[in-house]
């Protein structure tokens, strides 16, 4: 039984949204998962609690939430995360980036 963590997409055309789960590699992308860890917004979003001229300013951020000690476990126990499931548990300082092979 091979565990990986991955994307699961929700959203409308144009506005996607995903869930990080934790689900097994042979089920479909968007079939039930093991667990729900995090969830990531791709689109970026002005901050809202600024003042006016501090929002015009600011630079957009996607938005990432992550259970970071559910995430080490399931890493522990051997779960594979996916390429951009990677990048993103790098930003969140839990896994090193993974550097692409050369081709």
């Amino acid at each position: 039984m091979v565990v990986r963590i991955r994307l699961a997409r929700f959203g409308n055309k144009r506005q996607p949204f995903y869930n990080i789960v934790v689900a097994q590699a042979r089920s479909a992308r968007n079939s039930k998962p093991l667990e729900v860890i995090g969830t990531y917004n791709p689109v970026p979003q002005r901050p809202t609690n600024l003042s006016d001229e501090e929002a015009r300013t600011a630079r957009p951020i996607k938005e990432i939430s992550l259970d970071q000690s559910r995430a080490k476990y399931w890493i522990g126990v051997g779960a594979q995360p996916s390429d951009t499931v990677w990048r993103l548990l790098g930003l969140a300082g839990i896994a090193e980036g993974k550097s692409k092979a050369p081709r």
